[in-house]
């Protein structure tokens, strides 16, 4: 009798399952339909983005070959196009072989290469600090205290590894001004950031115990 029991049980429950899949065959179908699309656009994304990054690739290296041969205006455009295509490996080196060859003089267009690698492309959070300290560095002869301390501040606010190197960018910064106050403030806050880098640790100390000792 049990056995039997079982039997109608089991039957019972296959029919309930072969009900269900007749019932909603069509939004199953649609499921189904719907998941393989998303593995086949993923799968053709990650292809057109192999391929994106070849032409950057190839577009960077043509760049330099035209700098060697001393097409400038030909690197410059190209480079300016690789930074526009915010790509996360080739747009921070097109910029730095812009920076580093003096490619363009006019420091507004310069800054505004440094904002789409800051504002506008998808880069790990580090990646971006650097590029940030970076963009300080290249403004630091020229601009105020009040726009170096604001394109400093999501570093010196933060616990990123380049905190102390901002720190200590913007104490040289006040030395440099003979505003020893000020310097001495900021070498003395890169003594107590954490995970500072110990060589700028070094350097801060000396400079506090040899000039800013009084």
């Amino acid at each position: 009798m049990d056995e039997e029991i079982a039997i109608i049980n089991e039957k019972t429950r296959n029919e309930k399952i072969k009900s269900f899949f007749i019932e909603n065959k069509k939004l199953l179908i649609s499921i189904i339909i719907f998941l393989i699309l998303i593995i086949f656009s993923h799968y053709f994304y990650q292809i057109y983005q192999d391929q994106r990054k070849e032409e950057l690739s190839n577009k960077y290296n043509s760049a330099v070959i035209d700098y060697k041969r001393g097409h400038n205006d030909k690197t410059i455009l190209a480079m300016k196009e690789v930074i526009a295509d915010k790509n996360n490996t080739y747009s921070p080196l097109a910029l730095y072989f812009i920076i580093d060859n003096g490619l363009i003089e006019n420091t507004n267009e310069v800054n505004e290469l440094f904002n789409i690698l800051i504002n506008k492309t998808s880069l790990e959070t580090e990646i971006k600090n650097l590029i940030i300290y970076k963009k300080a560095l290249y403004n630091a002869d020229f601009i105020n205290e009040s726009g170096l301390l604001d394109i400093l501040s999501p570093l010196i606010n933060s616990e990123s590894v380049w905190k102390s190197h901002a720190l200590y960018l913007i104490a040289e910064y006040f030395y440099s001004k003979n505003e020893k106050q000020k310097s001495k403030e900021f070498f003395n806050k890169i003594l107590i950031t954490k995970n500072a880098n110990q060589q700028i640790v070094k350097e801060s100390q000396k400079r506090l115990n040899r000039d800013l000792s009084e």
